[in-house]
């Protein structure tokens, strides 16, 4: 495994991005170590927020959020995905399994930062590998927030903007990720964000993880992941701690996802699912803050 690192210098001086780095050190599952990032904000003793990113973006993402959170009094960790933001990207295509990404954060979670008692909100891809974790240690968790996402099984319908997005990721000669993360946002990013969402990926060849996840979804039930994710759905159709969502009114990729979780997570029940008014599928960069306050409110109830 051939594994790359982002010069710290693509880091510097990034909009309303100042937050310090963490890391530690994870095995690779190929006999290599990788580097994960993560940022740790707030009271290290106060009962963590976790918030987990998707695909193409980085934990530059919950800027507006994480400022939120912690003003109110709350430890905040936001990890970098392998072959994202901060954190190591192998090389090839190959070194990324769905399976790998679960074990990956499970090592950075659990074995290393050891989080209890956690407000887990995921979105994209930050919920398809969150929620995996959920189902493995439930008992971690305080409650889940879920907004843009789902967990995919073989034999469910996918969108037809996601079947166009994951079209385009495996076959365009091209794949600019600023511009995708604009792309899925409803209010105009300036040059200076977009060019933030560049910064983890000097050229093609730190992309590689960024092209393959699309491809990474299950679609057969001969996927191993068909096979995980459906035992996470049985977990999950016990999971009677408090689980909200909050989707967005502008996302087409992910519209009318939160209803499967609705009717199948006990903990749902009951719930203030909200709808984020005026957001694309990066709801965090659109609406920032009033996603953090609904956690928050969350939290209070």
């Amino acid at each position: 495994m051939l594994i790359l690192r982002t010069p710290d210098d693509r880091f510097v001086d990034l909009p309303d991005y100042a937050f310090e780095p963490h890391y530690v050190e994870i095995a690779s599952g190929d006999g290599a170590t990788l580097r994960v990032h993560y940022i740790d904000e707030g009271p290290r003793d106060a009962a963590p927020v976790l918030l987990m990113h998707g695909e193409p973006s980085w934990s530059f993402l919950y800027r507006h959020m994480i400022p939120v959170l912690v003003a109110a009094g709350h430890r905040v960790v936001a990890p970098d995905l392998v072959g994202f933001g901060r954190s190591d990207k192998p090389s090839d295509t190959s070194d990324y399994t769905y399976a790998r990404h679960v074990d990956w954060m499970s090592a950075t979670l659990f074995d290393r930062l050891d989080l209890h008692d956690i407000t887990f909100f995921g979105q994209d891809w930050g919920g398809l590998v969150g929620l995996r974790l959920v189902a493995a240690q439930p008992e971690r968790y305080a409650r889940v927030v879920v907004g843009n996402t789902g967990l995919p099984i073989a034999g469910r319908a996918l969108s037809e903007a996601f079947l166009a997005w994951q079209k385009f990721s495996q076959e365009s000669p091209v794949f600019p990720i600023g511009k995708i993360v604009s792309g899925g946002v409803a209010n105009a990013m300036t040059p200076e964000v977009i060019a933030a969402y560049d910064a983890p990926f000097p050229d093609d060849s730190y992309k590689a993880g960024a092209r393959i996840f699309p491809s990474l979804v299950p679609t057969s039930v001969d996927d191993p992941a068909h096979i995980d994710n459906v035992a996470a759905w049985e977990l999950l159709a016990r999971f009677e701690r408090p689980f909200l969502c909050a989707f967005s009114d502008q996302d087409a990729v992910t519209k009318g996802g939160e209803a499967i979780f609705i009717r199948t997570v006990p903990g749902a029940v009951g719930q203030a699912h909200t709808t984020i008014v005026g957001a694309g599928h990066f709801l965090q960069e659109d609406k920032g803050p009033e996603m953090a306050q609904v956690i928050l409110d969350f939290i209070t109830r």
